[in-house]
């Protein structure tokens, strides 16, 4: 039993302090300690104050995670929640990823239509993700895409005044919200995850052993593997929020079955691989990244400096 409370820093949007709560109650119910003894410490970041630009141009993911940062090396806090699709792959050495919970649903929900093929022609589909748009593209270039920020209300708000015909949103943070029936799935087939989409990660000070301990008693091994794999292949990419990639790990008892792909901003050359390596092997995901940018075409290499 630790000496107070733990404090849990956080996003104050709603499908943050959800994923907060989820993992406060993981450590209450692990540890045998009482509900509520877990504190919640909302901190807004960059990212939640500017919200009519696209993150590419205005400072990365790391607008989602600076002052989470600062939080934790302050010791104001003694952990942070992150989505981990929101993650820079690229961390302080000073911060440790120390656990992860169990990977939801990693596909996107549609809202608007019943399917990519069922948008009319010309649709407006709102998404600030170039991973999204250049995927949408792919599978039909008449669409056209604009950038829309926001929460899940917000962003749902957008398609159902009309100031875009559709727009797309990850079914593991529309399910942590309780809107379970919001949106059609897309398969990963049609379009393949963000890395480390439907993950939560828990990072702590590299230094501070005794919260490392605790969380680690939450870690869902197989997710936390995964996610590594999918977060070694983007790091080899070098790439920013301009680049459109994507990938997903799945660990097969002692094995990662990987799929990835990177594309074009508009979708219209992509290069794709699959692969399978030993699990905890990161040294796989990084080489198959390299690979793929020495054989991408320049529309694609040029959104990608190598690491």
């Amino acid at each position: 039993m630790t000496q107070r409370p733990l404090t849990i820093g956080t996003r104050g949007s709603p499908l943050a302090l959800a994923q907060a709560h989820m993992v406060a109650a993981a450590l209450e119910k692990t540890h045998g300690w009482p509900e509520g003894s877990v504190a919640i410490l909302p901190v807004r970041t960059s990212g939640d104050r500017i919200q009519d630009r696209a993150l590419a141009e205005v400072g990365g993911k790391a607008l989602w995670t600076k002052e989470l940062d600062l939080a934790l090396l302050a010791g104001d806090t003694d952990c942070s929640v992150h989505s981990m699709k929101d993650v820079e792959s690229d961390r302080p050495e000073a911060l440790t990823i120390a656990a992860m919970l169990k990977r939801a649903d990693v596909r996107d929900r549609l809202i608007g239509a019943s399917s990519v093929t069922e948008l009319p022609f010309e649709a407006v589909v709102g998404t600030s993700s170039p991973r999204r748009a250049a995927q949408l593209h792919r599978l039909r270039p008449d669409l056209r895409t604009v950038v829309i920020r926001g929460n899940v209300d917000t962003r749902l708000g957008k398609c159902a005044a009309g100031e875009v015909d559709a727009t797309l949103l990850a079914a593991a943070g529309l399910d942590r919200l309780g809107r379970r029936e919001v949106g059609t799935v897309i398969e990963i087939a049609e379009m393949l995850p963000a890395p480390g989409q439907g993950a939560i990660g828990i990072e702590c000070r590299t230094d501070d052993v005794m919260t490392a301990g605790l969380l680690r008693a939450i870690d869902h091994l197989s997710t936390h593997e995964a996610v590594l794999a999918e977060r070694a292949f983007c790091h080899a990419l070098g790439g920013t929020c301009h680049s459109p990639v994507a990938a997903l790990a799945q660990v097969r008892g002692e094995e990662i079955e990987f799929t990835c792909e990177i594309l074009s901003e508009n979708g219209s050359e992509h290069v794709g691989e699959t692969a399978t390596f030993a699990v905890g092997d990161l040294d796989a995901p990084a080489e198959i990244a390299r690979a793929m940018l020495a054989k991408a075409p320049p529309s694609i290499r040029r959104l990608f400096e190598v690491a």
